[in-house]
């Protein structure tokens, strides 16, 4: 028996003799994988029903509206408790930034973990595969199917199956529409005819792009039409876990014979059973290496494992390893891995800005323009003048009566702020204030003056906001 770890092809040569073993289904034939159940099939079913969140959360209720909220038409996002503007996208970018880095990290330690157990295309794809066993039966049933003539049996179970297809289609799209309008009113608006033509749009795009993508294109997606797949590759290394074939311990490979003791076998412990291969949902054999075709989702290991339960050998003939674990080197330190420290510092920048911008979102916003020409202005009786505009940004649904006052200078007086501002939702209000100083209660040609927007929300909330600016006058 050869149990001796595999050694991975070192020289090009190897490399191109293992690339030609590879195998990338084009198209011409369906793929029909097999299900089995096993750890990593119930960890990638727990991992899709995150997916539910995409189907249940715009019917999540906070403060008497949705609790995540995109308005497009007023330009108002609500996520919560916190309702972000245009103005405060910038925190969009380093959430995106945030997920781009941690999707590299995960591939850089565990491979393509998204593709195999989080990515919509593997999660519909699995769904659609599933109805379709549950409707048509195992593989060979199912190959079987498409083989035959068309009668009325047959039209009725392909026509139940593409109707439930269209169906998940339709609520993908429908679901998608939800989170930009108010998910319970859409419901009527939709199918009454009353939604605007771009929720009806959105959602036939949906459902026809599910349906294709999952119901038919399936790995050719992976293969073909996502850049993920192709970009990857330059980031794994020798540390990275991945889905293996343990080459030494496994070949050479031969069936077991009626009769014949596993533990006095000449041939290594894979039994040449292709069970990895008729589970793969992307047709590949993991025993020819890694190749674009394998998404991780670990699938391969538990039909090798209950294989090697079945003739007596030990599982992990196909695991989670990395380059180095089979070349006999100890694996590396996660701290001591440079591209990790760069990954976390990049994550950290991104996450501190995200929660500074939460942390600072206010109801309202004040912003301060100083008059610069002039700026200052004498007056008959010797005061100083100053000119500003305030505009008020009202981030919240409701209309808001905001008072203005000022502060930070000793003796003065706020002349036009004697009346409330009416500030209307996710829109921006002006007016115009005077500050008056007497010229002997002046200090210097700056000082610092603070204007303060206070409101109160209907339900008894106040809202606060100020904004530092200057008063100018002349030299003394």
């Amino acid at each position: 028996m050869n149990t001796n770890s595999a050694v991975p092809p070192s020289s090009v040569e190897d490399l191109y003799a293992e690339a030609d073993h590879w195998h990338v289904n084009t198209g011409g034939t369906t793929i029909h994988a097999k299900r089995m159940a096993g750890r990593w099939r119930t960890i990638k079913w727990a991992a899709a029903s995150i997916w539910l969140i995409y189907f249940l959360g715009p019917y999540v209720r906070w403060d008497d509206r949705q609790a995540v909220l995109f308005d497009i038409p007023n330009r108002q996002y609500h996520l919560f408790g916190a309702t972000v503007l245009p103005q405060d996208f910038w925190m969009l970018s380093l959430l995106l930034l945030f997920f781009a880095i941690m999707l590299a990290v995960v591939t850089a330690l565990v491979g393509r973990v998204w593709c195999g157990f989080f990515c919509f295309q593997t999660v519909w794809t699995d769904v659609f595969t599933w109805i379709e066993e549950k409707l048509e039966g195992s593989p060979a049933q199912r190959r079987k199917l498409d083989q035959a003539p068309l009668d009325l049996t047959k039209v009725r179970i392909k026509a139940t199956k593409h109707g439930l297809w269209i169906l998940i289609g339709f609520m993908t799209g429908f679901s998608f529409v939800a989170w930009f309008a108010d998910a319970p009113s859409l419901w009527g608006r939709f199918f009454l005819g009353q939604a605007n033509s771009a929720a009806y749009i959105t959602v036939a795009l949906f459902t026809v792009g599910t349906y294709v993508l999952a119901g038919f294109l399936r790995e050719q997606t992976c293969f073909w039409l996502c850049p993920y797949a192709r970009i990857q590759g330059v980031m794994l290394d020798s540390t990275t876990i991945v889905p293996a074939y343990d080459v030494g311990r496994g070949e050479p490979r031969g069936r077991v014979k009626r009769g014949e003791s596993t533990q006095n076998r000449e041939a290594g412990d894979c039994v040449d059973c292709n069970q990895c291969v008729a589970v793969c949902p992307t047709g590949v054999d993991i025993r020819n290496g890694q190749q674009e075709g394998c998404i991780t989702c670990a699938l391969c290991i538990d039909a090798c494992d209950q294989v090697m339960d079945k003739v007596g050998r030990p599982r992990g003939l196909i695991r989670y390893a990395s380059l180095e674990e089979f070349e006999g080197r100890p694996p590396k330190a996660l701290l001591l891995r440079p591209r990790v420290w760069v990954y976390t510092a990049i994550m950290t920048v991104a996450l501190a800005g995200i929660f500074y911008g939460f942390s600072t979102l206010a109801a309202i916003d004040l912003k301060v323009l100083h008059e610069r020409a002039p700026l200052y202005v004498r007056l008959s009786d010797g005061s100083i003048q100053n000119r500003y505009t305030l505009k008020i940004l009202n981030k919240m649904p409701e209309d808001l009566a905001v008072r203005i006052s000022a502060s930070g200078l000793e003796t003065f007086t706020l002349v036009g702020a004697d009346e409330e501002i009416m500030a209307a939702p996710g829109g921006v209000s002006s007016t115009t204030v005077f500050i008056r100083v007497p010229r002997a209660a002046l200090q210097g040609e700056r000082q610092p003056v603070i204007f303060h927007a206070e409101a109160t929300r209907p339900n008894g909330v106040q809202v606060t906001a100020e904004r530092e600016s200057v008063f100018i006058a002349p030299r003394p």
